[in-house]
């Protein structure tokens, strides 16, 4: 009965305030008619003839709330009609409810107009609701004193450019989550061509598993594959070491300390100054080096440095000194391992080293002998024009993915801090709940330290991380908590939606709602980078600076390569 009371009184009440000249009658669509401490509800009513036009009540609009000198700003997030039945001849009543976001506040003493998030002054019962002002619209998604960078546009309205402060993304890191096929490549492309406009002095490291990205950047990356990529077998450190000499299979039990020892003493027999005549069986004459600045003094014992320290991923050693080590912990009269598992071993590393699917580690990659070439080649020093570097890991053998991950992400947190912040560097990891999964024991461990490292001390000395990835609730929450600017594309999963929900502000928790139903190309944003949450649908990019799969990649109007068998068994091979 109160409700059939509160939609006869509506028709009345609205022509009132359509006679009010402070709100001109095309904007009036509402009032006020409960309240609690961060949502309303609004009585509204439309008819047959008008229901299409009234688009003002649609499901994440934002509308406003007149209090005189402010205006509330709420977004609709519920709708549904009072009577079960619908009138044809008649208007119909219905009830919004909406989420407050902030307001608008008319300036004092001729100052312009600003909005804040939060509110100071709810809404009276019958207070006025009306289409929000394109000014005021704008107001709500301005950044204030911040440059902003447009990346897109406002669903709501068009005309209004959607902005993203590019510092604040950047140095506090940024997430995009979507699941797969709403546009998320597309999507970080925009953000990285963005990135380093604003910011030329920026290097962009991308850990890129499905070799999509190199056609994204044809005027600014390079692209490293595995054909391509020099990365010396002394720049692992021991577990990574590890993890591509047994690649998941089953080991001896003395096979990883034997491992451990070999290195450790091909590393202290490189750096030997020199070899004295009565040693020559110790270390072969073709490995006298001079003793490395940042190494082990010359006649340390071999054993003080089997850990492995910073300097010592840093310092060559030979793969036939690793060898010969072996050959004479086997050749000892008094045995210090079993010889099955040193037998083992060497079987392992021969294996790898004649595989030419490791050449990156074994062949020209070990004629360097400084990481200042490899530090030169992956982050872009000098830039020459090309500040992103796409590393395409598909190219690479499954069994090490996770190893040379691990070494990337490691050398970009130590070139930034090495740097004190003069060389910044963003580390952006695509598909990354493979690296850093929610669940620990899942993984490679020595991955996961290397961007938790990144994600937790990187901003202090200029190195970023950028989180790709279609599976948040399989991604470590400590990672996503450490981005502060969060791009939320279309998530059907229930368990993904409740990581943004908890991620989320609580003052725009109701636009979660639409993850599971919003476009192509669009996003949610929220967090540092943004003024206030917002729906946004990101700009269109060229057709040739959209990621592609080399291999998919077609020239319009040009022939079709369709491979053969033996095409395919070449590539799977190679």
């Amino acid at each position: 009965m109160q409700l059939a009371v509160e939609a006869g009184l509506f028709d009345t009440d609205i022509m009132n305030d359509r006679r009010n000249a402070q709100q001109p009658p095309e904007r009036v669509i509402g009032r006020v008619i409960g309240c609690d401490g961060g949502r309303a509800t609004i009585l509204s009513a439309v008819s047959t003839g008008s229901w299409l036009a009234t688009d003002a009540w649609a499901i994440g609009k934002l509308i406003s709330i007149n209090l005189g000198q402010s205006r509330i700003v709420a977004l609709v997030y519920k709708v549904h009609a009072v009577e079960p039945s619908w009138n044809d001849e008649a208007e119909n009543p219905i009830r919004v409810e909406v989420e407050f976001l902030g307001e608008v506040l008319d300036g004092t003493g001729g100052g312009a107009p600003r909005f804040q998030s939060g509110i100071t002054s709810y809404p009276p019962i019958g207070a006025v609701a009306h289409r929000i002002r394109a000014a005021d619209l704008a107001l709500v998604y301005e950044l204030g004193g911040r440059k902003g960078v447009v990346i897109g546009k406002i669903t709501q309205d068009a005309s209004i450019d959607a902005t993203v402060d590019m510092e604040g993304m950047l140095s506090r890191h940024f997430a995009l989550l979507g699941t797969t096929g709403v546009g998320k490549s597309s999507a970080v492309a925009l953000l990285l061509r963005r990135a380093v406009a604003v910011r030329p002095r920026l290097r962009v490291l991308i850990l890129d598993p499905h070799n999509e990205y190199a056609s994204a950047f044809p005027d600014l990356a390079l692209t490293i594959d595995g054909e391509a990529l020099d990365l010396p077998i002394w720049m692992f450190k021991q577990e990574e070491l590890a993890d591509v000499v047994f690649r998941g299979r089953p080991t001896l039990p003395d096979e990883p300390d034997i491992l451990r020892e070999v290195v450790a003493t091909a590393r202290a027999r490189y750096r030997l100054p020199a070899v004295p005549d009565n040693a020559r069986d110790f270390a072969s004459p073709l490995l006298k080096r001079p003793l490395d600045h940042g190494g082990q003094r010359a006649g340390a014992d071999p054993a003080s440095t089997a850990q492995g320290t910073a300097s010592d991923v840093a310092t060559p050693y030979r793969v036939k000194d690793i060898f010969a080590a072996i050959d004479e912990l086997i050749g000892l009269h008094e045995l210090r391992w079993p010889r099955p598992a040193l037998r083992s071993l060497k079987v392992r590393l021969e294996s790898l080293h004649a595989d030419p699917r490791y050449q990156f580690m074994f062949g020209r990659a070990n004629m360097h002998e400084t990481v200042a070439p490899i530090l030169a080649q992956i982050f872009r020093v000098p830039l020459h024009g090309r500040p992103i570097t796409a590393f395409q890991l598909g190219g690479l053998p499954g069994e090490v993915v996770n190893a040379v991950a691990s070494v990337l992400s490691r050398l970009a947190f130590e070139i930034a801090m090495a740097s004190q912040g003069a060389m910044e560097v963003l580390v952006l990891c695509e598909e990354a709940h493979r690296y850093v999964p929610s669940d620990p024991r899942l993984g490679f461990a020595p991955t996961r330290q290397a961007i938790a490292r990144i994600a937790k001390e990187g901003r202090k000395y200029g190195c970023y991380l950028g989180v790709v990835t279609q599976r948040p609730g399989e991604l470590d929450p400590t990672i996503l908590s450490q981005c502060s600017t969060i791009f939320a594309m279309r998530l059907a999963n229930e368990r993904d939606q409740q990581i943004i929900r908890s991620a989320i502000s609580d003052a725009s928790a109701s636009t979660i709602a639409f993850l599971a139903s919003i476009g192509n190309r669009e996003a949610i944003a929220f967090g540092e980078g943004v003024a206030t949450t917002m729906r946004m649908r990101f700009a269109t990019l060229a057709p040739h600076e959209l990621p592609a799969m080399s291999s998919r990649r077609t020239v319009p109007d040009g022939p079709r390569f369709d491979p053969t068998l033996d095409d395919i068994v070449r590539r799977m091979r190679a």
